[in-house]
Formats: C-alpha cells, sequence, structure tokens
C-alpha cells in the first residue's frame, strides 16, 4: 500500500505517478461511467490535491468549470466517487466553506492490485512495496487459536461483504505487518450497524490488548474502508 508520509518526502515525484497510473487503470478497466469517473477525478487531483495536508478542497462551481459539466453532474459525480470509497469526506460543506476530500489509499490499492501486471513487472515491484510498519513494541504469544480465513469469516459476516472486510485486513497487513500477524489476523468480523464496527477477539487478553494498545492503528484503518464507521467495539469468543 502506498505510504501516505512518502508523497511529500524525497520521492514523492516518482509514487504519485505511480498512484496516478493506478487511478488510471481503475478507470480503464471499468464501465464508460467509471472510465469518465477516473478521468474527472484525474484532473481534480492533479490540478488540486493538496499532498501536505492530504486532502482537496474545491467547491462545486470551479470543479464544474474544470469539468466542463453543470453543478449538478458535480453532485452526482462527487457522490459516486465517495461511493466507491476512492474519495472519502472529511469535512463536509457549509455555507462560506466548501467540502474537504482525501484520497483512501487502501481502496485505491485493492482496485488497482489486479492490474498492476498490465502495467509492467516494475510497476507490480514498486506498488507491492509495504509502507513501514509503526515501532511498536509487542509481546508475541501463541493462543493457539484459529486465525483469520475466507471460511471463519464468511460463517460471521451476515450483514456485510467478505471482501470489505478482507479490504481491512489488507490495509493492517500492509503498513503494520508484524501486528497484524500477532494480533489483527487473532480477530473475525461480526457485525457493522449504526455506525459500529463490530469484531471478535479469541480470548479476554488479545482484546484488552487491542483495545488498550493498538486501537488507533485498527480504527484508522477500518475509517479508511468503513468511511462512515464511528466506533469499534471487540467482543470476547
Amino acid at each position: 500500500m502506498l505510504d501516505i508520509k512518502k508523497l511529500t518526502g524525497p520521492k514523492a515525484g516518482s509514487l504519485k505517478y505511480d498512484l496516478l497510473t493506478a487511478l488510471s487503470v481503475i478507470g480503464l478497466a471499468g464501465s464508460q461511467t467509471y472510465q469518465t469517473s477516473m478521468t474527472r477525478l484525474l484532473a481534480l487531483v492533479t490540478a488540486r490535491y493538496n499532498w501536505r495536508l492530504d486532502e482537496v478542497t474545491v467547491g462545486q462551481r470551479d470543479l464544474a468549470k474544470m469539468w466542463s459539466v453543470n453543478e449538478r453532474t458535480v453532485k452526482r459525480e462527487m457522490k459516486r466517487l465517495t461511493d466507491c470509497a476512492i474519495l472519502v469526506r472529511t469535512r463536509a460543506g457549509v455555507r462560506g466553506r466548501v467540502a474537504a476530500y482525501r484520497l483512501n489509499y487502501v481502496q485505491i490499492w485493492e482496485q488497482s492490485e489486479p492490474l498492476w501486471s498490465n502495467v509492467g513487472p516494475d510497476f507490480v515491484e514498486r506498488m507491492g512495496i509495504y509502507a513501514p510498519h509503526d515501532k511498536v513494541k509487542v509481546v508475541k504469544v501463541n493462543f493457539g487459536e484459529t486465525a483469520l480465513t475466507a471460511e471463519n469469516v464468511h460463517e460471521l459476516a451476515i450483514h456485510e461483504p467478505i471482501n470489505t472486510w478482507r479490504s481491512v485486513q489488507r490495509g493492517l497487513a500492509a503498513s503494520h505487518p508484524d501486528l497484524t500477524k500477532v494480533w489483527f489476523n487473532k480477530l473475525v468480523f461480526q457485525d457493522y450497524e449504526g455506525g459500529c464496527v463490530t469484531v471478535v477477539a479469541p480470548n479476554a487478553f488479545t482484546a484488552r490488548y487491542i483495545e488498550t494498545h493498538l486501537n488507533k492503528i485498527l480504527f484508522d484503518t477500518i475509517k479508511q474502508v468503513y468511511t462512515q464507521a464511528r466506533s469499534v467495539a471487540i467482543l470476547i469468543a
């Protein structure tokens, strides 16, 4: 997954090109409507994205001019981009202040991954580089429990598609591989309702440790996929 910290560093230029390439191939492999959406998004990102703040703030009137459409089309397009989770709205627009959006790097990584080889092996290699994980002290224990698998997730994921929780797992594995192997892979998705994502831990110790030490990492990654989530609940099996 792309490391947002590197998008303002010494190699920011090449990484931004790779990000734009990922958005391009997502669009080119999609429907005609999706191609148009990605083309408009590319124009917006190239012209107006603030990489330092990791956001874009452009009024509907200015977007309509940029895209050569009317403001009604702008509203529909922004809704389409947020519905597919490529864009996340971080601040609603109010009188005198435009809305703010940021790119959802987990979703861009997820949606473009099957298409990386279409660009070339060098692109596959660059996009496959994981972000450096935080230096968090982990007490390595072996609970002897079954880690997350497609089968046991399917049994519990009654209200949510399996691929959505997989996106969270892959985002965690990309940014925090060691923590994911020891802790996050123990979690099993149960439900998403009322803005709360509920997961199940194999025992009380795992639940308490994640809640105490890793809750922010877990919630920040969940928020990139479940964009309307407001909280996380960890139950004990």
